[in-house]
């Protein structure tokens, strides 16, 4: 067996042709789709990035207890496993910088071998110790300048200062380096590559023949790396960043179909199974809202695409699946396909009963953002729903590994630190128990600090499925809401306790903190 996993960052589902998209051009997602199994209930769990990432890793949810971090020494790490297993080589070819920071630096060394392109977004790249500021100041729009050192705006810069031609945008360099793979080891067997794009996430930086295929009468500064949550900007503006995310969109359609044709030069198709997906969507305006991280979890950043195409499923190609399925899903997936049982704290479920036919999927799924919402969905509904106070002090970060995004924990962060008991999945390890504090680096950057719009909401999807109004229903809100509080507490363990307190009558539940407690 042999398996090609393809993770496009920040791909918005309802762009893809595919998926009914009509504002961008994506003719090789639609030819992958034609020949492969299209999910059109797929979701996310954890976000964002590497809470994603650890669900690809762990088959379990990240955000109840976690906020961004590493892989933990507990961890049960699919690449590890399938080499323990079956002696499965496995290789990640990436573009993606989070990987090399505080917050993620164990997630590449599961990998029996990667590689590591330069250059996306904030990555610490190219040393430029005194850099054109004054020239770069009217060369990009005011909303993504920064001289501040060390600033992501600031590295964005200096990084696109050196990305000039086709064959220097990561991007390239990435899937090149993935068909250096595929060329190299095509006879061999028994190997998993996953092939990993920063794009589109933004900035919406794309060779100039692409951005040229989508133009606007936006004549100002650069302008393609939107605000996170509100942006007051001319219509001339929104019509720019719009543009520069189709642009970039339509440059991931273009590598994929790169595989593509690969898969056609050398019969791949008969002996390789091709998984394309990512973490999370973005809001570009939808809900008057931009980005993600600190709104809520709008179905335009959680109802993410999935693609699968397996060779011995090869006449299901063009077939769509109902089933609701998440990024839980895919670790379990990943050791099926080589024959691998999965470890017994894995939450997911493979994916390959539904492959093979319109299989059930989950009852319900969670997902969600360390400190935020929790969000439930079982297909028709959507559910967030937020404590009665955000800011209660009730939140907690449990953990080995105490790393956020770009740096460790702070001081002031570890100083009323404890332990507590084991979780189901910390293999008997106890756990550090910090409490979530406004001095927390997590606090204002992903956390309860910059959260906006925070009332908890129902959504009838099948009624209303851009979310635009949402409904009074006590009864599907009780359901929901038990639901959910089931399912955190399996998803953890029973030394942890979701706390939802129920009052009398339906439509009454008063849920007193985010997430997850200790009775340590």
């Amino acid at each position: 067996m042999k398996v090609v996993f393809a993770l496009f960052d920040t791909l918005n589902r309802r762009s893809l042709e595919c998926y009914g998209g009509t504002s961008v051009k994506t003719p090789n997602f639609k030819r992958l789709s034609d020949r492969s199994v299209t999910f059109d209930n797929h979701y996310v769990g954890s976000l964002p990035c590497m809470p994603a990432r650890r669900e690809l890793m762990t088959g379990r949810y990240n955000f109840l207890h976690r906020s961004w971090g590493p892989c933990e020494p507990f961890d049960h790490a699919f690449p590890e496993i399938l080499f323990r297993e079956k002696g499965v080589y496995s290789h990640l070819v990436t573009d993606h910088s989070h990987y090399w920071k505080d917050g993620g630096a164990t997630y590449h060394s599961r990998y029996d071998s990667f590689e590591f392109i330069r250059g996306q977004e904030m990555d610490p790249w190219k040393g430029y110790v005194d850099p054109p500021l004054d020239e770069w100041r009217q060369e990009y729009h005011p909303i993504q300048f920064d001289d501040t050192p060390r600033s992501k705006h600031r590295r964005n810069m200096v990084n696109r200062h050196f990305i000039r031609d086709y064959e220097d945008f990561p991007a390239v360099q990435t899937v090149d380096a993935g068909l250096d793979f595929i060329a190299l080891n095509k006879q061999a067997d028994n190997w998993l590559l996953q092939i990993e794009t920063f794009d589109p996430h933004e900035p919406f930086d794309v060779p100039e023949a692409f951005r040229a295929g989508y133009p606007t009468d936006y004549s100002g500064p650069v302008l393609d790396y939107p605000p996170y949550g509100t942006f007051e900007g001319d219509p001339g503006e929104i019509a720019e960043l719009r543009a520069a995310y189709a642009a970039t969109l339509a440059h991931c359609d273009f590598q994929l179909g790169r595989i593509l044709d690969v898969f056609d030069a050398n019969d791949l198709w008969e002996d390789t199974a091709l998984i394309v997906t990512t973490d999370h969507g973005f809001l570009l305006g939808e809900h008057d809202l931009w980005a993600k991280n600190i709104m809520p979890v709008y179905n335009e950043v959680a109802h993410i695409p999935l693609i699968m195409f397996h060779p011995d499923h090869a006449d299901c190609g063009g077939q769509r699946r109902e089933g609701l399925t998440q990024t839980t899903d895919l670790m379990p997936t990943f050791l099926e396909l080589f024959g691998v049982a999965p470890p017994p704290e894995v939450r997911g479920m493979s994916l390959m009963s539904l492959v093979a036919t319109d299989a059930s999927g989950h009852e319900t799924i969670l997902y969600g953002q360390h400190g935020a919402a929790i969000n439930i969905t079982d297909g028709r509904y959507t559910y967030f729903r937020y404590p009665t106070d955000i800011f209660d002090g009730n939140l907690n970060q449990y953990t080995l590994m105490p790393t956020h995004i770009i740096s460790m924990f702070s001081v002031e962060e570890l100083q009323n630190t404890t332990l507590a008991h084991p979780f189901d999945f910390t293999q008997g390890v106890p756990v550090m128990k910090v409490p979530v504090i406004p001095e927390s680096p997590f606090f204002k950057r992903h956390g309860p600090g910059v959260l906006i719009d925070c009332h908890t909401r129902l959504f009838d999807l099948s009624v209303d499925p851009k979310q635009t109004s949402p409904i009074d229903n006590p009864e599907v809100e009780e359901r929901l809401s038990r639901k959910m509080a089931e399912t955190s507490a399996a998803a953890s363990s029973n030394e942890v306790a979701f706390l939802l307190l129920y009052k009398s009558g339906p439509g009454t539940l008063n849920l007193t903190s985010t997430h997850l407690f200790s009775r340590s």
